[in-house]
């Protein structure tokens, strides 16, 4: 798969930006290190072979709708209902659900991103044949088993329709993806290379389970992050309780979102209005701390997002759905974070004064803002989801409470049930992106074109239709040998 060959040995990048038009991401590596030297760096400072997996998932790759994991959520993301345009945008054909046929840059880009992770994971686990002894060796490798493991089950997500019509079952004879096994994976040569084609649903989702567990069994002995910008013990579980709910594991998701949350606090009012930019934020559990080094400019996530700033936010503001904006309650102090239907015609920015445009991102001076990539709400709304699928709607209640005591003082109730939860993260993750995939994993389709919309691209798409699923980029059915045209995804 020569689409998977980017980068050397756990090395750190270099990152240098220039101006709008220019390259922004020029990236320079060391020389590669044997293995004794790569061990006792690894020893000394495991961050610096993790730094290269951070530094990619931020990476400007030549367009300015492509910076990143962020960017990859953001073209999904619009695939839903709840972001509205009005306007052109960068991410026009994806909102359009028109990017996913095999020759479109859409499908290569996303595909590259979680191969690059991939490589780079494996990487650093074959740094340590014998495994890691120290809480820093463990660290490090858990870290990459983790990325590992939520690479492959967002590509499953993306390229196959895993969920059966009857939203509880799995298609798991279904082709998935190729899985890239590690010589630490303990397979034979001959099953490495059988695996680079693809694999069932249900090799992937028992192979993306064993990485996430192991890097969860690996980061809980002793491990201490430096910053948010690398996964610890927290962070691991957090992504595994996205994997059970994905795959209706509800208590293990329950059990896993309830633990990764732990030591963390819901922001209040205050918090919410502070424009989702830093992640000092006391509920933000894993991101990426831009500085003027790292800033990728107007091609980042902020500048598409702030619709009052200097970005591309202020001519092509991302709106939120309308139904959605009037099912937010008036107590509710999230309905502030958008402008209602009379717009805002004070905000400086055109975007801004738009109807429904968006308030919740901010960015800061000089195109800085951090990324977010996991929160504590997110653990909280896992939790009380995964009691409502198990019928437990009282215990649902009391988990979702303690998001809804920070975001509505008249909210009370006492059961929920799994559209309750549901309607909550819609709003609450709002623009983080997670639509694309609680669409897909709750058998859901999406209405554009009710009376009253504010879209302006109006279809309706049921669950299961083809335009949800990605075809494999056309450049891997032509390098990949075990992958041919009658591979592909319809």
């Amino acid at each position: 798969m020569k689409t998977l060959k980017y980068f050397v040995i756990g090395l750190t990048a270099l990152l240098t930006f220039n101006s709008c038009g220019e390259s922004f991401f020029d990236t320079e590596y060391t020389t590669y290190l044997g293995e004794e030297e790569a061990q006792t760096a690894a020893g000394r400072n495991p961050d610096v072979f993790t730094n290269g997996m951070w530094s990619w998932n931020v990476a400007y790759q030549g367009r300015h709708d492509s910076f990143g994991f962020m960017s990859v959520c953001k073209y999904l993301e619009v695939m839903g209902e709840d972001i509205a345009f009005q306007t052109s945008s960068w991410f026009n054909y994806d909102y359009q659900l028109d990017y996913r046929l095999e020759a479109w840059v859409r499908t290569s880009t996303i595909w590259t991103h979680f191969y690059t992770l991939i490589t780079k994971a494996n990487e650093v686990i074959a740094l340590y044949p014998k495994g890691g002894e120290t809480a820093g060796e463990k660290g490090l490798i858990g870290q990459a088993y983790a990325i590992r493991g939520m690479s492959y089950y967002y590509l499953i997500q993306i390229y196959q329709d895993y969920l059966a019509a009857n939203g509880t079952s799995f298609n798991m004879d279904a082709p998935g993806v190729p899985i890239m096994y590690n010589v630490m994976d303990g397979k034979t040569e001959e099953e490495i290379a059988a695996a680079k084609g693809r694999n069932t649903v249900k090799d992937v989702f028992e192979f993306a389970q064993y990485n996430l567990e192991k890097g969860v069994e690996l980061l809980s002995e002793g491990f201490v992050r430096k910053n948010k910008n690398s996964i610890d013990l927290g962070v691991a579980q957090g992504l595994l309780a996205r994997f059970y709910l994905l795959t209706q594991q509800w208590q293990k998701a329950a059990d896993a979102a309830n633990a990764a949350r732990k030591g963390y606090t819901i922001m209040d009012d205050k918090g919410l209005a502070e424009g989702f930019s830093s992640e000092s934020n006391s509920e933000w559990m894993w991101g990426f701390h831009h500085t003027t080094e790292t800033s990728t400019s107007y091609a980042s996530f902020l500048s598409h997002m702030d619709t009052n700033g200097a970005g591309y936010g202020r001519n092509y503001p991302f709106l939120i759905d309308a139904k959605l904006y009037d099912q937010i309650s008036d107590t509710d102090f999230r309905k502030a974070l958008f402008n209602g239907p009379e717009g805002d015609p004070t905000a400086q920015m055109a975007g801004a004064q738009r109807p429904y445009a968006n308030r919740k991102f901010k960015l800061l001076d000089n195109f800085l803002g951090d990324y977010i990539y996991m929160r504590a709400s997110e653990m909280v709304l896992i939790e009380a989801e995964a009691y409502a699928h198990l019928g437990n709607g009282s215990k649902a209640a009391t988990v979702l409470k303690e998001l809804m005591s920070k975001r509505d003082p008249q909210w009370s109730e006492s059961s929920v049930d799994v559209e309750d939860v549901y309607l909550q993260r819609r709003i609450e993750l709002w623009g983080e992106g997670f639509t694309y995939f609680d669409l897909k994993r709750l058998n859901k389709g999406i209405a554009r074109n009710y009376q009253g919309t504010n879209h302006n691209y109006r279809f309706v798409v049921p669950a299961h239709d083809v335009r949800w699923t990605f075809q494999i980029p056309r450049s891997e059915i032509q390098e990949n040998d075990l992958i041919s045209e009658s591979d592909q995804n319809p």
